[in-house]
């Protein structure tokens, strides 16, 4: 192993973009139940996702602009990102009919030929959002 027996451990944090914070975290919130637990409005919110992970949701015109407090480096993108959460096999039927009853239209579906399934639909922000089992990457099951 290169690196002197250093590896990555696993995914710490992903990054979406938006524009309307508010709107996006309502629907991170009702949507797939995730709690916010740090805010600076006009710029981010934050959210616990599982128990070993972050979803960062930024306004990319803020982002852009270097964090002088802080001294995080500027960052932003163009257009629709991509996020993919996991959940139970099992569970995707109900995550289906909650989808289906808020309203918020299933783009795809996928029966991956490797085992597992994804469910597909965009946030207000036009982000791709996908929810799987980790079958689809033949991890194991959460």
């Amino acid at each position: 192993m290169s690196g002197g027996g250093l590896r990555v451990r696993g995914v710490l944090e992903t990054c979406l973009y938006a524009e309307d914070l508010e709107e996006a975290e309502r629907f991170y919130a009702e949507t797939l139940g995730l709690e916010a637990f740090q805010r600076a409005p006009g710029r981010h919110v934050f959210f616990r996702c599982g128990e070993r992970a972050v979803l960062l949701l930024f306004n990319p015109r803020k982002t852009r602009e270097p964090d002088l407090k802080l001294g995080v480096p500027s960052h932003g993108a163009e257009g629709p990102g991509h996020a993919c959460f996991a959940v139970r096999e099992e569970e995707l039927e109900g995550w289906r009919a909650r989808l289906r009853g808020l309203k918020i239209a299933i783009e795809k579906e996928i029966d991956w030929p490797g085992g597992g399934r994804s469910i597909y639909f965009r946030d207000p922000a036009g982000n791709s959002l996908e929810l799987a089992s980790p079958r689809i990457w033949r991890l194991e099951e959460i």
